[in-house]
This record gives structure tokens, sequence and C-alpha cells, in this order.
């Protein structure tokens, strides 16, 4: 299953309301698994990024997920395309 790696940052609304932060990843995460994403990890981080979420999922499924939660305004976020040991070294077999 393709795994995806999202950097979130709190938008102005969501830093207002910080302290629902947890009640609004617990609602994320029964929203993504509804939707087939599983969620393997979630990070509350310092530095550029105020979240790092590692989900796993149809990428078709992850951004259906990723829009809902963009329309409700309290992150922003960058997903990007992980890929496994396994996976960067099929990639790299076929280059020839």
């Amino acid at each position: 299953m393709p795994a995806f790696i999202t950097l979130a940052s709190f938008t102005d609304q969501g830093a207002r309301n910080i302290k629902d932060s947890p009640a609004r990843f617990q609602a994320f995460k029964a929203a993504a698994e509804a939707a087939g994403v599983a969620v393997r990890s979630v990070h509350w981080t310092t530095g550029a990024y105020d979240l790092v979420l590692v989900l796993e999922g149809p990428e078709e499924a992850v951004m259906t997920v990723a829009l809902k939660t963009a329309a409700l305004g309290n992150v922003r976020t960058n997903t990007l395309r992980g890929f496994t040991l396994d996976e960067m070294k099929k990639l790299v077999a076929a280059m020839g």
C-alpha cells in the first residue's frame, strides 16, 4: 500500500483552537480509516511544521481525506509520496 508523509501547519484558526488539536486528530483518524486510509503515526512537532503524519492507502483516498481536512480550515498540508527500501530497490533496478 502506498505511503504518504503529510507535513501540516496550523492556520490562524487552528492555532486559536490549539486545545482542540488532539480531538481534531482523532476525528481525522476516524474519517481517514473510514475512507480506507491507515494512520501509521502522528507527531506534533517544533520547527517549520506543527504536525507530521504517516499515512498508508490508495492515492485517491488520501487525496479525498486531505481535501476534506483542508476544507475545515485548521491546517495547511504538504503531502509527499514515500517509498520503502524495497520499492526503491525496484525503482533503481529498473534504471538498467
